[in-house]
């Protein structure tokens, strides 16, 4: 992995980071999440990659002698599965502030009384 490769993670994760941080708006701190959580999927990916390796699918002729580890391939597609789980729950959760609350500001988050 190159310099540039780390630089591009850790730029991601610090944007999200301070997004998360400064956001006056539930659906913009969703949004911030997600930056933030792509961010350490492409970390995985870069940590799975490797120059000369073939993709893990062995059979007749299919001999190579390096592959892919496929345990990062299934981690990331678990991430993202999830990753969009967890993001339409939030959504749902900020629509369910805004008609209880009438605003998306996060600084409201008191207990309601009854």
């Amino acid at each position: 992995m190159t310099l540039a490769f780390h630089l591009t993670v850790l730029v991601l994760f610090c944007v999200g980071a301070w997004g998360m941080a400064q956001s006056r708006n539930l659906i913009h701190l969703v949004a911030c999440l997600s930056v933030t959580k792509s961010s350490t999927a492409l970390l995985f990916i870069g940590i799975g990659y490797r120059d000369d390796a073939a993709a893990p699918i062995r059979g007749p002729g299919r001999e190579a002698a390096a592959v892919v580890d496929p345990l990062v391939q299934a981690l990331i597609l678990v991430d993202i599965v999830v990753g969009a789980a967890v993001t339409a729950l939030l959504l749902a959760l900020a629509v369910q502030f805004h008609r209880r609350r009438g605003t998306l500001d996060p600084r409201r988050l008191t207990p309601q009384r009854r």
